[in-house]
């Protein structure tokens, strides 16, 4: 492997800092591991990066090792042994924040387009009927042009549309953006949620019952909440 930049230190902690602490580097090998293998769906994830620079930073990460170019043309990439070899540190790192960081810290960067395209992948198709289904998802407080998502299920297929797809709707959420991003990331849960009202489920009922196993939430959710201030005052205690 060659080294993008170096902080001059033989430690192993710089040595892989240099390799993965790039800025958008950990997310777009967070990317990877959740399946990404094609530049338009590593953008889908990573909405708010430019082109030239995710582009800039695929060929670093070719560079040293971690992707390689497959398929027609080099059309995709996917992850070479050392780069699959990061799950860990990735995952670390999202257990870490989702333990210590304060909620609302992350709650500031509210993002419809990312929150859906990971709704999208970590759907539980398996817990979903065999022919089509269509949820459209409404975040009554967004612009109106940023308020409808639907998530067409059929089989082991889902897409993600944000204009109307033209078929009829088998089950309509509704809800803040926050609320629901709440629930993705375990800090809160449907039904908690629909107790206070503020979300709200309407149409088939048996995919409205199961809503909690389909869903799929995020791979940090459940993650013990921790907080620095708490361990602050219990140690003093």
């Amino acid at each position: 492997m060659s080294v993008v930049a170096s902080y001059g230190q033989f430690c192993p902690v710089a040595m892989a800092s240099e390799l993965l602490c790039s800025r958008w580097t950990p997310l777009i090998v967070r990317e990877f591991l959740c399946g990404s293998r094609r530049f338009n769906d590593l953008r889908r994830g990573l909405p708010r990066i430019s082109p030239a620079l995710l582009s800039k930073r695929l060929k670093e990460l070719e560079g040293i090792g971690l992707i390689e170019r497959v398929g027609e043309c080099g059309s995709e990439y996917q992850l070479t042994p050392a780069g699959e070899a990061t799950r860990p540190i990735i995952m670390a790192l999202g257990f870490w924040a989702q333990s210590w960081v304060d909620s609302e810290v992350s709650l500031r960067n509210l993002d419809p387009t990312l929150l859906m395209w990971d709704m999208r992948r970590s759907l539980n198709v398996t817990e979903m009927p065999e022919d089509r289904r269509v949820i459209q998802f409404v975040y009554p407080d967004l612009a109106p042009n940023k308020q409808n998502h639907w998530l067409i299920v059929d089989g082991p297929l889902v897409d993600l549309c944000y204009v109307d797809p033209g078929f009829d709707i088998d089950l309509l959420v509704e809800c803040a953006l926050r609320t629901m991003t709440m629930i993705w990331m375990g800090l809160t849960s449907i039904e908690a949620e629909q107790r206070a009202g503020r979300l709200l489920i309407e149409g088939d009922r048996e995919l409205s019952r199961s809503m909690r196993s389909w869903l799929g939430l995020s791979s940090f959710a459940g993650t013990p909440r921790r907080s620095f201030e708490a361990v602050r005052l219990a140690a003093a205690m």
